[in-house]
């Protein structure tokens, strides 16, 4: 992270620490930002003062540059690791339990419909890649995101990348353009890297027109913020539909949202497991299956583990009828708490 000329921050174990090295002023960082953004066939100047892309090695460059910046050309890059982070790699991080994963792995095996929620850095990309390495490599995956970042291991995946305008205001493909695409792609799965705006609309849509075990991230708070983003999201598409009709769209399309958290410690995890499982009156109801339980804070580390809540989701028929059976022990039933 760059902050000006005089301030570069980097991120380490989670911690944003201070580097004491510095460019030499605001005309260098500049030019190290054209350098960068340049071979991507991006430009950057006061016309259009900032700009997103995807490096080759697929990290990911946000620079925005004076008026709209008051203290210098600030460049912030997002590096992900050379060899992706495995199932493994997170429980050994304490980001989830093997039940949670057996569980998880499950769900998309039975082609449940599932939106990965966090923060921003939360890790909802990381884990929206390990959950998409569970779909059998059987099936037809179409991917859409502003900038690919999924490394799915399958052989039959699609990526599909949306497009900013160009300098005459045209050429713009976005999200939701891409989603209705899909559609005609004749896909088994849709997999959306981000769902921000209107386009949640044609997501929905999708997972209610037999593209079960689609799976997308959005940033929220809270699994219930989850839902009143979507439903936000779905009436910025401008169609004037009732509330209530919204909700009946997002409680028949959304059968799973995975939350994930960053914590004071800088570590991540998975926070909450929980089922949307229908509509009672007005309102969506929802049931937790896992929940993180914090135990304290000790030596800077937040202390805690992610528990089933000991009730078992209403579509386990449906993981069932796919010939997958789960123990009892997955969901804390006959289990001792410790």
């Amino acid at each position: 992270m760059v902050n000006g000329a005089k301030k570069i921050y980097i991120e380490r174990f989670g911690k944003i620490i201070r580097e004491p090295m510095a460019f030499e002023n605001n005309e260098h960082v500049m030019r190290i930002i054209e350098r960068i953004v340049s071979p991507l066939g991006r430009r950057i100047d006061e016309s259009s003062p900032y700009v997103d892309a995807r490096l080759p090695d697929g990290s990911r460059v946000n620079a925005i540059i004076p008026p709209l910046s008051l203290v210098g050309p600030v460049l912030t890059i997002r590096k992900f690791a050379k060899t992706p982070i495995t199932v493994d790699n997170l429980i050994d991080f304490g980001s989830v339990t093997t039940e949670a994963i057996h569980f998880l792995d499950a769900c998309v095996k039975s082609r449940i419909n599932v939106v990965i929620s966090g923060g921003t850095g939360s890790g909802k990309t990381t884990l929206l890649n390990i959950l998409s390495g569970f779909i059998p490599a059987d099936e037809r995956i179409v991917t859409v995101e502003n900038a690919a970042e999924l490394q799915l291991r399958q052989e039959h995946v699609v990526t599909l990348e949306s497009r900013p305008e160009n300098i005459e205001g045209k050429g713009e493909v976005t999200i939701r353009q891409l989603v209705i695409n899909t559609l005609r792609m004749r896909p088994d799965r849709i997999i959306v890297g981000e769902i921000r705006d209107e386009a949640a609309l044609d997501m929905l849509q999708a997972m209610n027109t037999g593209h079960d075990g689609s799976m997308t991230t959005l940033h929220s708070n809270s699994p219930r913020d989850t839902l009143a983003r979507l439903e936000t999201m779905t009436l910025m598409a401008g169609m004037d539909l009732p509330v209530r009709a919204i909700r009946e769209q997002v409680a028949s399309a959304i059968e799973l949202i995975v939350h994930q958290s960053r914590m004071r410690d800088g570590t991540r995890k998975v926070t909450h497991i929980t089922e949307v499982s229908g509509m009672e009156g007005d309102i969506i109801s929802m049931t937790d299956i896992f929940n993180f339980e914090q135990a304290g804070f000790e030596n800077g580390k937040v202390v805690g583990r992610l528990r089933p809540t000991g009730l078992r989701p209403k579509f386990i028929d449906k993981i069932e009828q796919s010939g997958i059976h789960l123990s009892p022990s997955v969901f804390g039933i006959g289990e001792r708490r410790r």
